[in-house]
């Protein structure tokens, strides 16, 4: 289940606490990143906050979303091969993703989280790595893969999204937005 999104209180008293100031364009960057379906990048959360904050600049942006990151509020997403544009994520809580290949977007998965998979996947993992100095303090799933055309059409209410367009969460075909 989703955490809510903090309110601006609760926000500000987390960036207060990081020593960082809370301002109104941080605010209006957390609010639009909070409100997305899918993963934006900074450039996505720029265009929208724009249309209420016109004077914003990009760079506000970015070290908006980056002051988001440092106080847990947000989780920047990169691709393992650190090719394309970081996407941000609001959910605080852990969760999997899947990223397109094609496209970059990259999409929350419903599978509920498991805090003990890294061991089902190698029971002595964990182990073997505090043998040679690691200690393993939590981890991230992705799935990597193509979207496909055919499943586009299959969903009639993702029509007008082509698959370059805007990312949506195609495994939720429920409509609660809400689940994993």
């Amino acid at each position: 289940m989703a955490l809510a999104p903090l309110d601006h209180d609760a926000l500000r008293a987390a960036l207060e606490a990081a020593s960082l100031r809370c301002t109104p364009q941080r605010l209006a960057v957390y609010d639009q990143l909070s409100r997305e379906l899918r993963h934006p990048t900074a450039e996505d959360v720029f265009h929208a906050v724009r249309l209420t904050i016109p004077k914003i600049s990009l760079a506000t942006v970015y070290k908006a979303l980056e002051a988001l990151v440092e106080i847990g509020a947000a989780t920047r997403l990169t691709a393992a091969d650190g090719t394309g544009s970081a996407r941000y994520d609001a959910r605080s809580e852990a969760h999997y993703h899947f990223r397109c290949l094609r496209t970059g977007s990259v999409y929350d998965l419903p599978t509920r989280f498991d805090p003990a998979l890294v061991s089902k996947l190698d029971p002595h993992l964990e182990e073997d790595l505090a043998r040679q100095g690691f200690r393993v303090t939590g981890y991230r799933l992705e799935l990597i893969g193509y979207r496909d055309q055919a499943s586009l059409a299959a969903h009639p209410r993702h029509q007008a999204e082509a698959p370059s367009g805007p990312a949506i969460r195609p495994f939720l075909s429920d409509g609660n937005e809400n689940q994993g």
